[in-house]
């Protein structure tokens, strides 16, 4: 008989594995799992910017975008996350081994317009191997992701990477968290009210064009705040997103058939999916982390939420790259930061480079972001 030592014990990364996914490096993606959005719809967009958070009216109010120089709703940068499960943390190989999204490295070519429609391909580009503090041994597993629209107009591109890690490891080894696992720390009223100013003092630039000429290096951007972090705020996150495996019923045991390594056993011995970390704090401690915890493809989010803030509806984001360091997990408050620090021009177009930072309200780093941004000139 078994014993409740054994019955924790999750698949391993085995060097077959590692020479299954080696053999898929620069192999196109066929037949992938459909995405959350095919088509850029009022109600898709808007979903996904409330799931962020995000109440900019270009992304949400079809008479205010109408007198913008787009003329309709615009896709915020982040929106394109729902139409690609692989961008999103959906990764081949390795069944059974725990991925955590990790960071992505954006390039937005033109704008995504209400009703445009976005097909993707996708390849694994590379895999790379780390020594962690948090789990040891662990596989940088990375994929190349191009976005088109209907006319065929190449609109973006990403590599975004997942960390593929023995979750037992992370669990008995990781001491990334020590001292915080399952730790219930309630946070001072009058401490929220003050920070939930920024909520009410939040700039959202708009139509007051921010020049090119008025940007100097050093420059600080306004302080944001996202959080407190709750499960509630997780899950309505996945509703604009559309999580990676969440199913139900007949659906969900198609997905669980066609991929057993997938299912892992809830307390009641049925086989539920992974991606159950963001909101059961059980699970999420099988994995070494402190508890139920936000989506890496949403921090990303916040990050670029705070750049399209600053920027307003004249500038557009180019590129933007994010590296999560933690998980923020349920009662965590995060700040994001930025400064510029260059300002050039290349190929006719202004441009500003933005460093950022997203700590949590204890200090600790959450994610690091660089963007690069054009704005409008006086000239």
């Amino acid at each position: 008989m078994a014993t409740q030592a054994q019955d924790k014990k999750f698949p391993k990364i085995t060097e077959e594995g590692l020479d299954d996914l080696r053999k898929r490096m620069g192999v196109k993606i066929e037949n992938t799992v459909e995405p959350w959005n095919y088509e850029a719809t009022r109600d898709a967009i808007r979903h996904y910017a409330h799931g962020i958070g995000d109440d900019n009216p270009l992304w949400c109010d079809p008479a205010y975008a109408e007198k913008t120089r787009y003329g309709s709703i615009v896709a915020l940068p982040s929106f394109l996350f729902t139409t690609s499960r692989i961008v999103s943390g959906y990764c081949g190989g390795l069944p059974g081994v725990h991925a955590m999204w990790a960071g992505a490295d954006w390039t937005w070519h033109k704008p995504v317009l209400r009703g445009d429609t976005i097909r993707t391909e996708a390849y694994l580009k590379d895999l790379v191997e780390h020594q962690t503090r948090f789990a040891g041994r662990a596989y940088q597993q990375i994929y190349h992701v191009d976005f088109y629209n209907q006319s065929g107009d190449h609109v973006a591109e990403c590599d975004s990477y997942v960390f593929r890690t023995d979750r037992d490891e992370a669990r008995e080894r990781g001491s990334k968290y020590d001292g915080v696992k399952g730790k219930v720390e309630k946070i001072d009223p009058d401490q929220l009210e003050e920070w939930f100013d920024l909520y009410r003092n939040e700039e959202v630039r708009g139509t007051a064009p921010r020049y090119w000429e008025d940007v100097a290096v050093g420059d600080e951007l306004p302080k944001m705040m996202k959080g407190p972090m709750t499960v509630t705020g997780f899950i309505g996150y996945a509703q604009g997103w559309g999580g990676l495996y969440i199913r139900t019923n007949k659906l969900h045991f198609q997905l669980i058939d066609a991929h057993p390594g997938l299912g892992i056993p809830n307390k009641f011995g049925i086989k539920d999916v992974p991606e159950r970390v963001h909101w059961d704090d059980d699970f999420a401690r099988e994995v070494g982390t402190p508890g139920a915890y936000d989506y890496g493809p949403e921090r990303c989010s916040w990050l670029t939420h705070h750049m399209t803030n600053w920027i307003g509806d004249d500038g557009f984001l180019k590129r933007h790259t994010c590296q999560i360091r933690r998980h923020n997990p349920d009662g965590d408050v995060i700040f994001i930061t930025g400064q510029v620090v260059r300002k050039f021009e290349e190929g006719g177009k202004k441009l500003v480079e933005i460093q950022q930072r997203a700590e949590t309200h204890r200090g600790e780093m959450s994610a690091i972001g660089t963007a690069i941004a054009e704005l409008p000139s006086k000239g």
